[in-house]
């Protein structure tokens, strides 16, 4: 290894824990050695430390106790005269950089300087990434929408680079977070001046102004393997391991380095996140710490993104329409103002619908784009509002009609993922949006079709063998078509609505998540949809229809031998089989019996309150306090993983309102507990449910945060109200 390299990692390191040494002196003679601390919206305490050593850093005391094992982890600077291979010291002196660079910045947030506000811009950067933000992205983590992610130390040359790479980075569909600076210039700064949007929707994360800000995404890459993987606190070779294997990260590097970047590099180097730089450095490429090479250069800026992929190992395939704008998951999240927009449709400021409908072979022409409308061009080129019917015909030797609502869901998609073009909704409630920068890149209504057509193909390749698209302009002729779409929407629902668990011999699993957890299986079935909220029976019966290899698979059902609690033979079978034995059997209508595994992407929690006797549930980013004594965030930690956790499990919201949602354990009356948002959210289906269970009034008899964050407050409220499962059989 580098004599330069190892020198400066080793000097940083020790400037680093002096530092945290004289911050956390400093604020123990302020606040008190017992003073408390916690980042925002987490379950496990300062991570990098608690996941490498086990140790909950609670108080400034603490922080003391973990500042002594950074110390441990130093070494002397190598001599001038001597040289040796460094790297132990130098991977050493990295994870103490790592533990010191936590320890300062909880000092900060103590003191109020995280996170951090720009004196010049204003802008405020995002600071630590809270859980909530980690579980919100963990189905794009685990089904490839997001292959990996980048840290962005320094400032590009000028402002137009930096917006070449992050759009390079943004259509490869990459998260990217930005720290660090060269002589008060960062890439955040270059980013705003050219009017780039930030934040989590476009993928571009400005975590901090200094370089010690990268500790964040160290953090957010760490509780991956506490949160899906399972790996235990203190088990530091299989955390690296799981970083190295499956946290696909990279750093890079912009500007002159310095002896704080080489530390914070050697920290990541030990996490298998290699670092790619743009000036002229010496380079590290023997492989085994990381997939490939630790260090390499890339002097030439047009080829750093693709040489970052390289050297980190990413599979990225694009799939690019033939359309003027840039095209990929990163602008999905992309909003355009009123200020912005060329033109817009829907909305209910006019007429407008999406609809997928299944046709035979010989009726349609593949990749025909249809516009009708009287003077149509005419008509778009004056912007302002126009209504719009988008008509996607399909047809294929293995489409089924059921896969239509699976095909129409993916609009938005299709939409939202071309730059500068904006999708909100869906059937007739759709409301679509065309920015003045696309309209000026050439952008048309054609577009839109081509789009549609091109994306269509490409997700649903092995099932759609052909794919026209008619968009109708005219308010009559949208308005006809309209009442036809909202026919087949009825018939749709109904037969969607027919489907249960008896009537169908085959589930599906979603082996997605075994990315990140092992041992997770979901199980699917008609009446339970998969824990994230993302795929249904539908979704993944069509699944396995484009991709028979892929991770929805068919599960045959087999014998019943437990219709209450949901037990069949050939479920246990195959949840054997596909989780390598860790899993034998599984119960999907109960909490109590060896209930579902969960990976940590679920949108619900289920928990037992025993002295209600009946069960709370609360949602991913709510952050008070629950009857179950724990946060969402300190209640997931033990829910995740992979593992079945009797009392416990995660779900996704919709099958609160499932007719099998708990029916081993009392159903839907047991619930005692929810919050505010999601009873609000659930209100109507949630009170015909209640209805049919003959318990109308069910919703009000149900506390929330409002009237009770604990079991004493719950069983005052629940006896008054009088609510069903204080009567029930006993759940223990």
């Amino acid at each position: 290894m580098s004599k330069l390299i190892a020198s400066a990692v080793i000097r940083g390191a020790h400037t680093l824990v002096k530092q945290a040494e004289k911050m956390l002196e400093k604020t123990i003679a302020e606040k008190g050695k017992d003073f408390t601390f916690e980042f925002p919206d987490t379950a496990f305490y300062l991570p990098m430390i608690y996941a490498m050593t086990a140790f909950p850093v609670k108080t400034l005391a603490d922080m003391k106790v973990a500042l002594g094992m950074a110390k441990e982890l130093l070494h002397d600077e190598p001599e001038e005269h001597l040289w040796k291979p460094y790297l132990g010291e130098a991977l050493d002196s990295g994870m103490a950089t790592l533990f010191a660079e936590e320890i300062i910045l909880a000092i900060r947030y103590i003191n109020g300087l995280e996170p951090v506000k720009d004196p010049e811009t204003g802008y405020v950067y995002n600071g630590f990434i809270t859980d909530t933000i980690q579980r919100n992205l963990g189905i794009q983590l685990v089904d490839g929408t997001l292959p990996g992610f980048a840290v962005i130390i320094g400032a590009a040359p000028d402002d137009d680079t930096a917006v070449k790479i992050i759009r390079e980075l943004q259509e490869k569909s990459i998260l990217t977070f930005l720290c660090g600076n060269v002589n008060g210039n960062n890439v955040t700064k270059q980013l705003l001046r050219k009017g780039i949007d930030l934040g989590w929707d476009t993928r571009i994360v400005p975590l901090g102004p200094d370089t010690e800000h990268a500790l964040y995404a160290a953090d957010w890459a760490i509780r991956a393997s506490l949160i899906f993987g399972a790996k235990k606190p203190g088990d530091f070779k299989e955390h690296l391991k799981y970083q190295k294997d499956r946290v696909f990260a990279f750093a890079m590097v912009l500007g002159p380095m310095n002896d704080i970047i080489w530390t914070t590099g050697a920290g990541a180097i030990n996490m298998g996140f290699p670092a790619i730089c743009d000036s002229d450095v010496p380079v590290i490429h023997p492989t085994g710490v990381c997939i490939y090479e630790e260090v390499e250069k890339e002097l030439d800026h047009s080829k750093i993104v693709q040489k970052s992929i390289e050297v980190r190992g990413l599979k990225i395939i694009i799939e690019k329409p033939p359309i003027p704008v840039a095209f990929g998951p990163a602008f999905e999240g992309e909003r355009i103002r009123k200020e912005d927009m060329f033109i817009e449709f829907g909305g209910q400021r006019t007429p407008a619908f999406e609809w997928v409908r299944m046709r035979e072979l010989d009726e349609i022409e593949d990749n025909k784009i249809i516009v009708v409308g009287d003077k149509w061009k005419e008509k778009f080129e004056k912007g302002g509002q126009l209504p719009l019917g988008i008509v996607i015909e399909v047809a294929g030797r293995k489409m089924q009609k059921d896969f239509e609502s699976v095909i129409e869901r993916k609009i938005h998609s299709n939409i939202n993922e071309a730059q500068g073009i904006w999708h909100m909704g869906q059937r007739d409630l759709n409301w679509v949006r065309i920015s003045n920068n696309a309209k000026k890149d050439g952008f048309t209504l054609e577009h839109l079709g081509i789009v549609n057509a091109v994306m269509t193909h490409n997700r649903f390749k092995s099932i759609v063998d052909k794919v026209q698209v008619t968009l109708y302009i005219d308010e009559k002729d949208v308005l006809k078509i309209l009442e036809q779409a909202k026919q087949a929407y009825k018939e749709r629902d109904q037969r969607v609505g027919s489907l249960t668990d008896e009537a169908v011999d085959t589930f599906y699993s979603c082996l997605l998540c075994q990315s990140f957890a092992p041992s997770h299986v979901c199980v699917i079935s008609p009446e339970r949809l998969g824990l994230c909220g993302a795929y249904n029976w539908l979704d993944g019966k069509a699944a396995y229809e484009i991709d028979p290899t892929g991770g929805n698979q068919p599960i045959l059902k087999g014998d019943t031998l437990d219709s209450n609690k949901g037990r069949w033979s050939g479920v246990d079978e195959y949840l054997k089989k596909a989780s390598g034995g860790a899993i034998e059997t599984m119960n999907a209508y109960t909490i109590m019996d060896n209930p579902m595994t969960s990976c940590g992407c679920f949108e619900c929690i289920l928990a037992i309150v025993p002295e209600a006797n009946g069960v709370m549930i609360v949602q991913r980013g709510h952050t008070g306090m629950t009857p179950a004594g724990m946060k969402f965030s300190t209640l997931a930690g033990s829910v995740g993983g992979g593992t079945q956790n009797p009392g416990f499990m995660g779900i996704g919201r919709n099958f609160i309102v499932s007719k099998k949602f708990l029916h081993g354990d009392g159903g839907i009356k047991r619930i005692v507990w929810m919050t505010k948002n999601l009873k609000e959210s659930l209100k109507d289906e949630f009170s015909k449910r209640a209805a049919e269970e003959g318990v109308p009034d069910l919703l009000d008899k149900i506390a929330d945060e409002t009237v009770a964050e604990d079991s004493e407050k719950l069983l005052e409220f629940l006896t008054q109200a009088g609510h069903p499962a204080l009567s029930m059989d006993p759940m223990l």
